[in-house]
């Protein structure tokens, strides 16, 4: 992504955002600490160590990813080796992180989506998968094995900053960005690495806002399949998902929009691991963590 054009972006975004916003109070507001996290755009909650947040940063750092506590601490860094594919030695644009079930019973997996794609010009987007990590504190940074999926979209090239996991359905979702009416795709988490996945186009989805402001930064589904998260620069849109629906059908349903404070660049949202509320922060040195109870 170039950062110049995006902040132009992001700088109209605040300003329609300012004319509208309503005053809302998190529950809880930390810092991110470490200078290393200086433009997080994703965040999940770790499914197998407690009070563990995974975060990365946007386009222009290297392969990593890392664990921080929901106070903002970093805990640890993962470093990984980038897919050759991509003819770069680093990654292109991460742009949103997950955690869900794959193909190991009783495993857990970190999803980081290489997905943004600000002038929609990528022929493949790249999805890394890594067997969930044990932090125990020991060690502050570490290599990390991956996998990659290629995607395709069937439709051309888009900009993307949501990827999500749905537990129950077994499928990556991403949710296209920029469009007055956002595209919903999915692939199998069973797919092979070894082939070029063409995404399926399952919804459109319309936000009601103006231009940038209503921009999907940032998705998340609940640990159990059971509850579904998206925001945009300004707002957060909850769904419950109902027996037996695919959440491609859940999203097409009208959300309730859920409490939120704006953020500088607010690109990254996620639950808590037991459902009962959410994560988000932004962009930018010593960004907030905020956190926020879902309402009964």
């Amino acid at each position: 992504m170039i950062l110049k054009h995006k902040r132009i972006n992001l700088a109209v975004a605040a300003a329609i955002i300012l004319l509208t916003v309503k005053i809302v109070v998190a529950q809880n507001q930390n810092t991110l600490k470490d200078p290393a996290l200086k433009e997080v755009s994703g965040i999940a909650a770790s499914r197998i160590n407690k009070n563990v947040l995974y975060v990365h940063n946007d386009s222009g750092d290297t392969s990593r990813f890392f664990a921080i506590s929901p106070t903002g601490q970093l805990l640890s860094t993962f470093y990984f080796m980038a897919d050759a594919t991509n003819k770069e030695a680093n990654v292109i644009d991460c742009e949103d992180i997950a955690v869900g079930t794959g193909p190991k019973k009783g495993k857990s997996y970190v999803y980081l989506g290489d997905i943004g794609d600000n002038h929609a010009n990528r022929n493949l987007i790249t999805v890394y998968r890594f067997e969930e990590p044990v932090i125990t504190g020991a060690k502050p940074s570490s290599a990390i094995k991956t996998e990659a999926y290629h995607l395709k979209y069937p439709d051309g090239p888009h900009d993307a900053e949501t990827l999500m996991v749905d537990p129950v359905g077994k499928l990556l979702y991403i949710v296209t960005k920029r469009e007055d009416s956002v595209g919903v795709y999915t692939a199998p988490l069973n797919a092979s690495f070894t082939d070029t996945i063409l995404l399926q186009k399952r919804a459109k989805l319309h936000f009601t806002g103006l231009p940038v402001a209503k921009w999907v930064t940032a998705g998340d589904i609940a640990a159990d399949g059971s509850e579904v998260l998206v925001k945009s620069y300004q707002s957060v849109y909850f769904w419950k998902r109902q027996t037996g629906e695919p959440i491609w059908k859940t999203l097409q349903r009208k959300p309730i929009e859920l409490p939120y404070k704006m953020e500088k660049q607010g690109e990254a949202i996620g639950f808590t691991l037991n459902g009962k509320g959410y994560y988000t922060t932004s962009e930018g040195k010593n960004a907030p963590i905020y956190y926020y109870s879902i309402p009964k």
